[in-house]
Order: structure tokens, then sequence, then C-alpha cells
């Protein structure tokens, strides 16, 4: 059986694109250790040299830059081994009110969008690994700040039990998405066209599914109109 040149000449898209996501998530988070390191090194180090004259506010803020550092210090070590294709998932209980608060919270300060409002009232606690879900939030909701409309941006975020899994519905009142790219809105590098704005690298809701996918659920785009989007998040009950 002779077999066609042509084919076995065409390039693998989709593996290469996942290799790059790799090493981009690998040589990353490698490179950000040592200074999240220090951080927290030395923020602990003024906290027992200082802790008893400083007034309340300098105390919590200290408290907070070693707190984030040492988050994010357990977040990279979580992408270095999503990204060896063998990752670390460390299962506990999650207050996912909490949770959500605070990245809501994260990125409404770093957008300085003072109108944005949150919706998430009696959300439940569930066994999973907080690092991971959390930046699988921050992507879905970090998305809904990208693409608002003109509106004041709402984000309502739900959960229900049944079967076997939660699923969490985050929902948005922005621009929507178009039917044609709803499956193409996952894909790596790939990004949603939208005029005058400042394009991300497109790996946002692609490492979401990554992440979710290490935790044993998943990620997709339940509906979407003029009106906004509503993402669904599946994840197992440990």
């Amino acid at each position: 059986m002779s077999s066609d040149p042509t084919r076995q000449s065409e390039p693998n898209i989709a593996g290469d694109s996942e290799e790059r996501i790799k090493r981009f998530l690998a040589t990353a988070s490698h490179d950000l250790q040592s200074p999240l390191r220090h951080i927290a090194m030395y923020a602990e180090l003024l906290l027992d040299d200082l802790g008893e004259t400083l007034d309340g506010e300098q105390l919590q803020s200290l408290r907070m830059i070693m707190e984030k550092a040492q988050t994010a210090q357990r977040l990279t070590k979580a992408l270095m081994s999503l990204a060896g294709g063998a990752p670390q998932v460390t299962p506990e209980e999650v207050d996912l009110q909490a949770l959500a608060e605070n990245v809501w919270g994260e990125l409404t300060d770093e957008t300085e969008i003072g109108d944005a409002t949150l919706e998430s009232e009696g959300l439940p606690s569930i066994r999973t690994d907080p690092a991971l879900l959390g930046l699988a939030l921050r992507h879905v909701l970090a998305n809904a700040f990208a693409f608002r409309s003109e509106s004041p941006l709402h984000v309502a975020i739900a959960a229900e039990r049944k079967g076997t899994d939660w699923f969490i519905r985050i929902s948005d009142n922005g621009t929507g998405i178009d039917p044609a790219y709803r499956e193409r809105i996952f894909e790596p590098f790939w990004k949603l066209p939208k005029a005058g704005t400042v394009q991300g690298a497109g790996l946002g809701l692609t490492t979401a599914r990554e992440f979710l996918t290490a935790l044993g659920g998943d990620i997709g785009l339940e509906d979407s109109d003029a009106s906004g989007s509503r993402f669904i998040i599946r994840l197992p009950i440990a």
C-alpha cells in the first residue's frame, strides 16, 4: 500500500502548540521560583524584626506580601508539575465562596474597574486543589473583564451538586461569543477578536481547561449570546 507523502509532511499544529505551552510554563515557572522565594523570605524577616513597631495597616500589608508570595510559589510549582506531564494535585477542603471573592478582589484591583459586581452568595465548600482551581477561576473571570460590554460588568457564580460531580456556572453580561468561535476559544494561542484592545497571549481558557483536567474535571461554554456568556465547570466530588 502506498503512502501519501503530502499527508505525511503536514505539521501537527495542535501537538506543536501543546509543546510550546509546556515549554513556556516550565521555563516561566522555573525562573519565577527564586525571586518569589526571596520576596517571601524578606517579608518574613521584616515581620520578625519590625512586627512590634508597625501599626495594624502596615502589619496587614506586610503579611499580605508574604502570603501572596507564598501562594505564587505554590502556583508556580503546580505549573512546573503540569508542564512536566505529572501535575501535583493537593486536595483540601476549599471554601469556594472565599476563593471566588479573593480572585474577584485581585482582578478588580488590577483592572481598576470599580463598578464591576460579583453575585456569588452561598457557594459550597468542595474538596479540591485550591491553587489549581483558583487559577482556573482567575482565567475565566479575567475573560469576563476583558470582554465586558458598555454596561457595568456583572458576574454571577453558582454551584450545584449532581451525582458524583459539582457543576459551577459562571455567567457574565459581556459582549458574548460568536457561535463560529465557541470551539476555538479553548485552542492555545488563539485570541477572540476584539477591536481597540491589546490582545493577550491567548492561553487563558486553554490553561484553565488544563488545570481543571488535572483535577479530573473540565470546562465548557454552556451558552452565549449578545447578553453575555455562561461557562460551566465540572469537578468530581472527592
